[in-house]
C-alpha cells in the first residue's frame, strides 16, 4: 500500500512538474511568445503592459514599479523558502554586481510573511551582497503578475513594459542570459 501511495506522490510530483514547465510557454492575455529564449526565457511578440505593482524596500518604505522607469529591471518574485530561489540567488546577486548600473537592475521582490529580516538573514547567510531588499509580505504581486510559482522573473524594459519572463530558477549570470539583458538595456525606447 505504501508503494501505491509513492506512485501517486510521484505523479502528482511529475504533473506539477509538467505544468510549472508549461506555463511559461502558455498564452497570457490572449498573447502567445514571439520566442524562447536562453534556458526558456519566454519574449514576448510585443513588450506587455504591467499593472501597477506596489511593495516596499529594506527600510519599510513604499515602492511601485513605476519608481523604476527608465533603466531595464529583472524583477524575481522569490521567498526564503523556496529551494529552487534559494539555488539561483548567488546567480541574481552576481548579474547585479555584473550589470547593475543607472541604466539595469536586478530587484528581488520577497514574498516572505515574515518580512524583511528573513530577507536580511538570507542575504548574510548566503553572502547576497549586491542586490537590495524588497519585500511583499501579502503575496499581492503574485496575483497582481499573474505568477503561479516562484521563482518567477519578469524582463522590464526602459518603457516600464513587460519584455519577457522565466517560469522557474535560471543561472542568471551565464552568458547567454547576460546577453538578452544587454540587448534589453541597449534597446532604444519608442
Amino acid at each position: 500500500m505504501l508503494k501505491q501511495y509513492g506512485s501517486v506522490a510521484w505523479a502528482l510530483f511529475f504533473l506539477i512538474a509538467l505544468v510549472t514547465l508549461i506555463s511559461p510557454a502558455r498564452a497570457i492575455a490572449g498573447e502567445s511568445p514571439a520566442s524562447v529564449g536562453p534556458q526558456g526565457f519566454v519574449i514576448w511578440e510585443t513588450h506587455r503592459d504591467l499593472p501597477e505593482l506596489a511593495f516596499n524596500d529594506e527600510e519599510n518604505k513604499p515602492v511601485t514599479l513605476a519608481d523604476f522607469r527608465g533603466k531595464v529591471v529583472l524583477l524575481n518574485i522569490w521567498a526564503t523558502w523556496c529551494v529552487p530561489c534559494r539555488k539561483e540567488m548567488p546567480t541574481l546577486d552576481a548579474l547585479q554586481a555584473e550589470l547593475g548600473s543607472g541604466q539595469f537592475e536586478v530587484v528581488a521582490l520577497s514574498i516572505d510573511h515574515a518580512g524583511i529580516g528573513v530577507v536580511g538573514k538570507f542575504y548574510r547567510e548566503t553572502g547576497v551582497r549586491h542586490l537590495r531588499k524588497f519585500i511583499d509580505p501579502s503575496m499581492q504581486s503574485t496575483s497582481t503578475l499573474g505568477i503561479d510559482s516562484v521563482p518567477t522573473t519578469l524582463l522590464i524594459g526602459h518603457d516600464g513594459r513587460e519584455i519577457g519572463r522565466l517560469v522557474g530558477a535560471s543561472e542568471w549570470n551565464s552568458q547567454a542570459m547576460m546577453d538578452l539583458i544587454t540587448r534589453a538595456i541597449d534597446e532604444i525606447p519608442d
